[in-house]
């Protein structure tokens, strides 16, 4: 799966047709997480590409343990860096149940074609 965040209004937000979202912001931790992890790709704050899955795949750089529910949504352990983040319960609009571990690369984003 795949996600294309950018910052609006100093929040990391994504927008993703195929599940009509619409600006869905990462709070709680999870905009903190998207910080460390994007300081080396030059402009995240313009978008940058997530690949992400519940299973491993060649390239993924980065792993989230869940760790709880909470407040409707699930918090997840960077396991790098230990830092905690909650993702809200839009989560579900790409898995059934919550994955116990979330597979993730980051990329730039690539230029658009005509």
């Amino acid at each position: 799966m795949v996600i294309h965040p950018y910052k609006y209004e100093g929040l990391w937000v994504f927008d993703d047709a195929a599940t009509q979202l619409v600006r869905e912001p990462f709070v709680g931790g999870m905009d903190l997480i998207l910080d460390r992890i994007t300081a080396g790709i030059p402009d995240a704050a313009r978008g940058f590409t997530i690949v992400f899955s519940a299973i491993p795949f060649p390239g993924h750089e980065h792993v989230l343990e869940w760790l709880r529910e909470e407040m409707g949504g699930n918090t997840y352990r960077h396991v790098a860096t230990g830092m905690e983040g909650w993702l809200c319960p839009a989560l579900l609009k790409y898995f059934d149940t919550p994955p116990k571990t979330i597979y993730i690369q980051i990329k730039p984003k690539a230029a658009s074609h005509p």
